[in-house]
């Protein structure tokens, strides 16, 4: 996988979750289908998160963080769409400038042994991102319909 395919995938990823999740609004942050979910809010910000975490960790020397709690901490702290919102754009600006910042040799490369995707090469982390984000974006669709919308088709505009 070259530069170019992991920059179009990162934008796809991204207006199909901007469509997917376009009915939500800021008075719909604090929107939860039942106690202990994450709210609206919630759920964009660690879809944000994940995307930090992923480009991140693919070049860490440490590997990938494994703090999984205070991730969740973190993601829970949001309580704003909107500013889940321009977290999650700027993430996907960021995992788009690491595309060019690294080399099509280096996103080939195997990630190091490890739990998270060891062994595989740097770039099938995005296959893991779209999946994450297909997850998030169905999730957030329910939460749509739940607030009595229809949210849109997320692959056409229609």
């Amino acid at each position: 996988m070259n530069r170019e395919e992991i920059k179009g995938l990162l934008a796809q990823m991204k207006e199909f979750f901007d469509r997917s999740t376009r009915l939500l609004a800021e008075t719909d942050s604090s929107f939860t289908p039942a106690p202990g979910m994450f709210t609206a809010a919630q759920q964009v910000a660690h879809t944000a998160q994940t995307f930090d975490w992923f480009v991140e960790g693919a070049f860490s020397k440490s590997g990938f963080d494994m703090d999984h709690q205070r991730m969740h901490v973190e993601a829970c702290a949001v309580t704003s769409l909107s500013a889940a919102r321009a977290w999650l754009e700027k993430a996907c600006a960021a995992a788009s400038a690491a595309a060019d910042t690294h080399s099509d040799s280096e996103w080939n490369a195997p990630l190091p042994d490890g739990p998270v995707m060891g062994g595989l090469p740097r770039h099938a982390i995005f296959g893991a991102l779209m999946d994450h984000t297909a997850h998030h974006r169905g999730a957030l669709t329910v939460y749509t319909r739940l607030l009595g919308r229809i949210p849109p088709m997320p692959y056409v505009e229609m």
